[in-house]
């Protein structure tokens, strides 16, 4: 296995905790060159998040991790700090809090630092020191909290220089006139006092903050107080709770409203010049003069008066009125957006219950400048959320400026430049995409040519995120690219990195992070996609994604072992993404990326090699925290490096977790180069050159040679102890060549290699006749201590394959140009007829070669599935192998020129595969070279049609061969039943499964005489029967005159059968029964046939044959029937006794020449002995 690739063994980095007696382990894989085994650790409480940011430092006074602990004072006062922690130093010594938020302050405001969470952004300054921020630091302005953020300058000495928020001057002065409909329909009026307590309390009042003054109207308009009269809300609260309601039948509330303009807004009744003027109306009707409410709304609009009004609909629903005139009037009184300033309530003792929401809309105006807006700005940005140095600004992200669309602020020496809403937020045609998009959550610079990019995320713009990169020209933001996200609420964007790759000064790619990425099984396993930039512009060039993270909460998929305890699940990879500088000595820089939640929180690190000016896609080393996801949390959280902080010359990487953090040393790199040379450099087979164990044969001396050196200290002699190991003939199962005294193909030697060392080793040639390719020598090489000192190059092989290969008998030629020809012939012509699998098929091969000798010559023969290779004829049965194909040597180890070389392959048949054809391909090749206008006549193709006869049993029987008839024999002329038909004849047929081959589907068809050919019933088909694989029909043959429904039938005159005595071919008309018989290892079928009596009773005849024929056919094309299996012939004799037929006349003449032959004879044997001669004659002549 190649070193620098994951083994699957683990190693622990123990992190302990205060007031834990035991550690968390740390387990990693053993890959590339970051040391995980002798790491250095720093821990603190999980619940102060220490860990949530670290940064690699070096001051004068030696080197450093400082870690962000944005939760410390908690439960009370989280104001968060950062910590400095030693490193290089020889003791082990603790890490010091450096209390920054103390000395974190902005003047002249009231500030609240509790919950600041101060470290959560961490990062170095190039020139010296570092900045620090707490974004949901806050200052009081009135009854709110401005959750502005604030960063520190920290020097190179810990020290804070300056603090940068984004503070404005308190503007929570207002205004507000409260216009109360005082008429008779407003009922109770204590709830509306209930609720003018709740709103009044809720306000700082204050001759420096909210002043408020009441008018009541309906008929006329009454001043309660004015704005001045009372400094203090305590003041106010007494004051209206002495508020009586006065009364009116109508409701004037034009009237109200202007005169509330016209008169407490004036400074006499206490308003103040610059302050936000706000009118809130409440009112239960409509009103008496809405003619005049247009004109007043414009002249509030004209003072910039602020107005939200109330309907209180009680009066309507009590009286079952229709609300929507009312509804549309007081909507019109209510300043823009309506939404934000209208209310309504079902009656007056709901009035309370929208109280809180009024009141933050009021409070919401305290923290604008413009006088008509009702939005936040910077007064919650949260400034600081995120930070980066660029060349000469430093971008401080504030994800909460303009109610959380987020901007980036910028910072230069003295200048600081805050843009404005619109400047990010260019006009888009999706209905509010830009809204709390969180711009600013991370920033981040390229550098071009000189010229620099700026870049800052918002990842939840239209809920997928985007990223705006853009160029500063004098002050103002110039927008060059955005890039989107792909899925919705993946948080594209939510983390930036840029990379110079080939250390040219110029930012080559950058990586976008997507950390809440939804996987296949809807886990957060998270994405970073990586751009390359090109001149100002970036380019999509792939993603990259964490192992596959597999849910195990309810221990259902197969791959769990132990459910998850924390939730959500995932591995949430992208969450920090880190520019490191070159880890592995390549001249590239890397990239490091964290996924916290992997290993159910316990969380893990990626490194990514650069190569070119991009990264490898494959990740180089995975680093597992091998924690339990409690007493150490998301190790991966944090990452950085840049810096060698033990001085061996290499970065050093640390990443942090919540509750610890370790320093990770990077190890040096060994550059191992190993060559081998041969001596002999071929094997020439004829040609022995030593003896082994009494035989001659070939021996090769191996020369290894090792060449060592570091790659961070090329010019210096590094003395390196390895382990390699030597096998011979490495692509062979079974080896063609031994060690020297050993007999065994293989070695493993240690050797300590000072810059470079070389040795040797033997080996020897079997005696086997197999020199078909070159024999390869494998060379495997480790370090002897891979988990201390440098690792090996993982850009080099740690496997050097070398071959050897084989003289050839080719005369002065370096190579062997062979011309080999093959010609086939077969045992059978045309179709085949497979009857068992024992029947033979051969094919005869002749391989002649007729150029130079081919080494290694070989038949291959690939065959189809329905043949079987069982053996072969005229060469060595060894000669030939059979694995899926059929490969002969042929006269081995060469075919010499001129030579032939016949032989024959013998297959039988495959009962497994049914094939329609047989198909062989044959081929002669060798090792030698051959012109390709000489291959055609190298291959042969072979294709027979085959069919297979299927091997089974037909029988066939009737239950009577021969029926009589008596002469004196009557027929009812009614038939009620087949009883009155005459004989009833059952055949039986039979079909039973008897061969190797599959039984086919058959079709059965038998034939009857069922009509003469006057239609004179001769067999009556009464009905059938049959296994359950077979289907008869048509089934109208069944009994088709009904008779076994008992239904009566008339005999008509029946037909003279005097001509003849066989009615089934000539004279009579037949039936035919067809079924079909699904496969199966027996089919039966039975059919009744009953001999029409009627027919035969009236007629002349003695006696004739009534033939039932039976024909079986196969329905697969491939499986066929012996012409003995294909037709059955079963024949009834049907005689009459007791009256003679007509006799035919061959009858009589054969019978008269017969009497006469037999009276010829009889006259020759009497002639014989004399019968005709007189023997009285003879005496008397005597």
């Amino acid at each position: 296995m190649k070193l620098g690739k994951c083994l699957n063994t683990e190693v622990f980095v123990w992190i302990g905790f205060p007031g834990h007696a035991d550690g968390v382990v740390l387990g990693f894989c053993v890959s590339f060159n970051v040391d995980v085994k002798n790491s250095m650790t720093f821990s603190g409480p999980v619940e102060d998040m220490f860990g949530y940011t670290v940064q690699q430092y070096e001051n004068e006074e030696g080197k450093w991790v400082l870690i962000g602990s944005p939760l410390v004072g908690q439960p009370q006062n989280r104001t968060g700090d950062v910590y400095k922690c030693p490193v290089g130093r020889s003791e082990s010594l603790p890490c010091i809090k450096l209390d920054l938020p103390v000395n974190t302050s902005i003047p002249n405001v009231t500030e609240v630092k509790e919950n600041m969470t101060f470290g959560s952004t961490l990062v170095t300054n190039p020139k010296g020191g570092f900045l620090a921020c707490g974004p949901l630091y806050a200052y009081r302005c009135g009854h709110l909290h401005y959750t502005t953020g604030i960063c520190s300058d920290v020097s190179p000495t810990f020290q804070v220089v300056n603090s940068i928020a984004p503070v404005r001057e308190c503007s929570s002065q207002l205004d507000i006139v409260i216009v109360l409909d005082g008429s008779n329909s407003i009922y109770p009026w204590k709830s509306v006092t209930d609720f003018l307590n709740d709103l009044l309390e809720r306000m700082d009042i204050g001759p420096k903050q909210t002043q408020v003054g009441i008018v009541q109207y309906g008929e006329n308009v009454t001043h309660e107080f004015n704005l001045n009269k009372y400094s203090s809300t305590e003041e106010v609260l007494v004051a209206a709770n002495k508020i009586v309601q006065r009364g009116g039948r109508q409701t004037m509330t034009a009237l109200g409203i202007d005169t509330a303009r016209k008169e407490a807004f004036t400074e006499a009744r206490g308003a103040r010049h610059g302050v936000k003027k706000v009118m809130v109306i409440v009112t239960d009707g409509e009103s008496h003069d809405n003619h005049q409410l247009n004109q007043v709304i414009q002249d509030c609009e004209k003072q910039n008066i602020q107005r939200f009004s109330i309907a209180i609909l009680g009066h309507y629903n009590r009286g079952n009125l229709s609300t929507e005139k009312f509804v549309e009037e007081i909507k019109s009184i209510a300043s823009e957006p309506t939404e934000k300033h209208f209310f309504n309530v079902s009656d007056e003792l709901a009035l309370v219950t929208i109280v809180e929401a009024l009141g933050e809309r009021i409070f919401a105006l305290e923290a604008t400048v413009d006088q008509s807006a009702a939005s936040f700005e910077m007064e919650m940005s949260q400034t600081g959320f995120s930070a980066h140095y660029s060349q000469d600004w430093v971008m401080l992200g504030a994800v909460g400026a303009y109610d959380w669309n987020g901007t980036v602020v910028m910072q230069k020496a003295n200048q600081l430049i805050i843009p404005q809403n619109t400047t990010f937020n260019v006009e888009s045609t999706k209905r509010n995409e830009p809204l709390a998009s969180y711009l600013g959550y991370t920033v981040n610079s390229a550098t071009v040519s000189g010229d620099v990019l700026y870049i800052a995320g918002q990842p939840r713009y239209n809920h997928t995120g985007q990223v705006i990169i853009y160029r500063m020209e004098d002050g103002d933001v110039k927008i060059l690219q955005t890039l989107s996200g792909e899925q919705i609420g993946s948080y594209f964007g939510s983390v930036l990195t840029t990379i110079d790759i080939d250390k040219d000064s110029n930012t080559d790619i950058l990586l976008v992070g997507a950390p809440m990425y939804m996987g296949t099984e809807k886990e957060e396993q998270g994405k970073v996609y990586v751009y390359t930039l090109n001149q100002t512009r970036f380019e999509y060039q792939m993603s990259l994604e964490p192992i596959k993270q597999t849910c195990c909460s309810s221990l259902k998929h197969n791959s769990c072992t132990k459910e998850n305890k924390n939730e959500p699940c995932g591995a949430r990879f992208g969450t920090a993404i880190a520019a490191v500088k070159d880890l592995n000595l390549d001249g590239f820089n890397d990239i490091v990326i964290g996924a916290p939640l992997e290993d159910d929180h316990g969380g893990a690190v990626y490194i990514y090699h650069g190569s070119g000016r991009t990264i490898r896609k494959e990740y180089a080393q995975r680093i597992p925290s091998g924690g339990d996801g409690e007493t150490l949390k998301f190790f991966g959280q944090s990452i950085h490096g840049e810096m060698d902080l033990n001085g061996d010359g290499l970065t050093d990487v640390t990443i942090g977790g919540l509750g610890g953090a370790a320093l990770f040393w990077s190890r040096d790199v060994a550059v191992v180069k190993v060559t081998m040379n041969f001596e002999p450099n071929k094997v020439n087979i004829q040609k022995k050159n030593c003896r082994v164990e009494g035989k001659e044969t070939v021996c090769i001396n191996a020369t290894v040679c090792f060449d060592v050196k570091l790659k961070s200290k090329e010019k210096t002699i590094y003395e390196a102890d390895l382990q390699y190991r030597v096998t011979l003939d490495s692509l062979r199962q079974i080896s063609r060549s031994f060690f020297s005294g050993t007999q065994e193909r293989k070695i493993q030697r240690n050797i300590t290699v000072r810059k470079s060392e070389c040795t040797k080793h033997s080996f020897y040639m079997l005696d086997k006749h197999d020199f078909r390719d070159s024999v390869r020598i494998t060379l495997d090489f480790n370090l002897t201590d891979p988990e201390n000192g440098p690792v090996l190059d993982d850009s080099l092989p740690n496997s050097v394959h070398e071959y050897i290969p084989f003289a050839k008998d080719c005369g002065n030629k370096e190579k062997c140009i062979s011309d080999l020809t093959l010609d086939v012939s077969t045992t059978e012509k045309g179709l085949l007829i497979v009857r068992s699998h024992n029947d033979k098929f051969n094919v005869s091969l002749t391989v002649k070669n007729k150029k130079d000798s081919a080494y290694n010559t070989r038949t291959i023969v690939n065959y189809s599935p329905n043949l079987i290779f069982s053996g072969i004829e005229a060469i060595q049965k060894d000669s030939c192998d059979s694995n899926h194909n059929i490969t002969c040597k042929v006269g081995y180890p060469f075919l010499r020129t001129g030579e032939e070389v016949t032989f024959k392959i013998l297959f039988q048949f495959n009962t497994s595969y049914l094939m329609e054809n047989v198909i062989i391909h044959l081929s002669a090749t060798s090792d030698s070279e051959e012109p390709p206008e000489a291959l055609s006549d190298n291959e042969v193709n072979i294709s027979m049609p085959v069919k297979y006869e299927v091997g089974l049993q037909f029988y066939s029987s009737a239950s009577e061969y021969h029926i009589s008839i008596a002469a004196n024999e009557t027929v009812p002329e009614v038939i009620n039943s087949t009883e009155d038909i005459g004989n009833e004849i059952n055949i039986f047929y039979l079909i039973r499964k008897s061969g190797q081959f599959p039984m086919p589907e058959l079709k059965l068809s038998i034939s009857f005489p069922n009509l003469t050919s006057d239609n004179y019933p001769v067999l009556y088909p009464s009905g059938w029967s049959s296994s359950e694989n077979a289907n008869c029909r048509p089934s109208s043959l069944q009994d088709p005159r009904g008779i076994n429904s008992a239904q009566k039938m008339i005999i008509s005159k029946s037909e003279d059968l005097k001509r003849g005595t066989i009615l089934d071919c000539s004279t009579c008309k037949f039936a035919t029964i067809t079924c079909n018989l699904i496969p199966s290892d027996m089919s039966q079928v039975n059919v009744s046939l009953i001999l029409w009596k009627p027919t035969f009773v009236k007629a002349r005849f003695s006696s004739f044959n009534l033939t039932v024929r039976a024909e079986l056919q196969s329905e697969n094309a491939s499986l066929v029937l012996s012409t003995g299996n294909q037709k059955r012939e079963l024949a009834i004799q049907i005689s009459k006794d007791g009256l003679p037929g007509r006799v035919p006349l061959w009858v009589i003449l054969l019978s008269a020449f017969a009497g006469l032959l037999l009276l010829m004879l009889l006259i020759l044997a009497l002639w014989k002995i004399g019968f005709f001669k007189r023997p009285l004659k003879k005496k008397m002549e005597k």
